[in-house]
């Protein structure tokens, strides 16, 4: 057994290598570090660079993205908050405690990098999930995603890649993450509180259970309160720690410029630490790119592909750009020692609470369970979505429920036992993965690029055009695979092609 647990290993940690990087040392040398980095530089350069000029249409956006035409229906906020639910899990806190010291403060800087790249790569994968959505077993509710995208957007001699997509897709969102996010929460409370692993896995179970049997009108609803209020509360403790530290800030932005580009660093090694960490990082985080996201941005109720764009957009944003810097400020502007002796959420613990007080200790740990427990209940959205492609039947959907609720309480199971070596290795496997399966999203996204930039040109023409609330009209633009039914645009306006009904115009 031991023995195959072992060749098993070998070849996971052969998957990472080829996906991640790593091969023969080279820490650049993998698909998602070759290609999702300059994927990132295309998508940013042909939609002009709209992270940066779009960032007030983005605002906009998310200021209407509360309303949605059906009852049943999931609002782009709601779809937004699900997504955030998964992207801002335990590699918030303890993801960038670990970049900052195994690569050093530069780390942060490429995580930047990395996430102002995948609002660009974002915004493409969700309208093209957009685009090609498909009607739900309700009125007025969609279903999409990666899986759907490829299929009908790359035709039936691709659907090979949108099953390899799908399956590694479960895998690792449905399975193997989830085991490793209760078992974060099950030692983080037995930790804090003394509270048994395996009582926290059954009360996790239940309350997850709850939630995803809902669908994902339960799911978005759940999620659309809960993380604006948990993203609230760390970003002002956040802003606590800076205003409290303010004449340092300066400095530390001095520290991670330095060390991003190896200017304190004492060779070419290890400045290769920096930029990895911080890439990997910066991806493991935001997932742009990751073909996860889309899968819940195909569900909202929009009126047009971009729009939900633009929101994945800002769920990217909110990801890096400010959970993930809270917690780099939380860390670097703090008196600890980045020795490695310490690292992870210990790490980001210690921090607070020489800022705070002893009671940092304990808020780390509320957060890391509000951040960890959603991101299960939107992983279990993830999965569902590409079981109901694979193969959607009461039974295949029986059998995942029932994988998933025994894979959290497997994950607490191992923070009761200790067994850390056989977890590792399923970590490991999660990794994997996520990595074929970004690998496939990445193909796929970068063949239809043409088409997703073709609704992106529509969505700016009807801005430009002095239009509130572009509607998109599928009939004028001939792209096979988008179902008829989906995407019905108003009358046609003389010399405005694909323009909305005529009292959307701005007078």
């Amino acid at each position: 057994m031991q023995g195959f647990l072992d060749g098993l290993g070998a070849l996971v940690s052969w998957g990472n290598n080829l996906t991640w990087g790593g091969i023969g040392g080279v820490w650049w040398l993998g698909i998602l570090i070759v290609a999702l980095l300059p994927a990132g530089v295309y998508f940013t350069v042909r939609t002009r660079f709209v992270q940066f000029r779009g960032f007030c249409q983005m605002l906009r956006v998310m200021g209407h993205s509360f309303r949605k035409e059906h009852d049943d229906s999931v609002s782009s906020f709601q779809a937004f908050a699900t997504s955030a639910a998964a992207r801002v899990g335990t590699g918030n806190i303890a993801g960038v405690a670990v970049a900052i010291t195994a690569g050093g403060p530069g780390a942060v800087f490429w995580m930047w990098v990395v996430a102002m790249l995948g609002m660009a790569t974002s915004l493409i994968e969700n309208t093209l999930a957009q685009t090609f959505k498909e009607q739900g077993e309700v009125h007025g509710t969609f279903r999409g995603g990666p899986a759907y995208y490829i299929d009908k957007g790359l035709g039936r001699r691709w659907k090979w890649l949108s099953i390899v997509f799908s399956v590694f897709l479960v895998i690792c969102f449905g399975f193997f993450f989830n085991a490793v996010q209760s078992n974060a929460m099950a030692e983080a409370i037995h930790a804090a509180w003394g509270i048994n692993p395996l009582l926290v896995g059954v009360l996790i179970s239940v309350l997850a259970a709850i939630i995803v049997f809902g669908g994902i009108q339960s799911i978005g609803r759940f999620a659309g309160i809960v993380v604006p209020i948990m993203a609230l509360c760390y970003l002002a403790i956040a802003l606590f720690v800076i205003f409290a530290n303010i004449s340092r800030v300066p400095e530390v932005f001095g520290i991670i410029i330095s060390n991003a580009f190896g200017f304190q660093e004492a060779g070419a090694g290890a400045f290769g630490a920096v930029v990895a960490n911080g890439i990997k990082r910066g991806l493991f985080s935001n997932e742009a790119g990751m073909g996860s996201s889309p899968n819940v941005g195909a569900a909202a109720d929009v009126k047009h592909p971009v729009v939900q764009g633009y929101v994945q957009m800002a769920s990217v944003f909110l990801d890096t750009m400010m959970i993930c810097s809270a917690t780099a400020a939380i860390i670097l502007l703090s008196n600890v020692e980045l020795s490695g002796m310490v690292e992870g959420v210990t790490l980001t613990q210690s921090a607070l609470s020489s800022q705070v007080g002893s009671w940092g200790n304990s808020f780390i740990a509320l957060a890391l369970l509000f951040f960890a427990f959603t991101s299960i209940i939107a992983n279990y959205y993830y999965a569902e979505t590409n079981i109901f492609y694979l193969w959607h039947t009461r039974f295949s959907i029986f059998c995942y429920r029932a994988l998933y609720i025994a894979f959290i309480l497997f994950g607490a199971w191992v923070a009761w036992s200790g067994s850390e070596g056989n977890f590792q290795l399923l970590w490991n496997m999660a990794d994997m993965s996520m990595g074929f399966m970004a690998s496939a999203n990445l193909l796929a996204m970068l063949l239809l690029s043409g088409v997703a930039l073709r609704v992106f040109a529509d969505y700016e023409g009807q801005i430009k055009r002095g239009i509130k609330e572009p509607v998109f009209d599928a009939s004028r633009h001939k792209i096979p695979g988008i179902e008829p039914d989906v995407w019905r645009g108003g009358p046609h306006i003389p010399g405005e092609h694909g323009g909305p009904p005529e009292h959307q115009q701005k007078k």
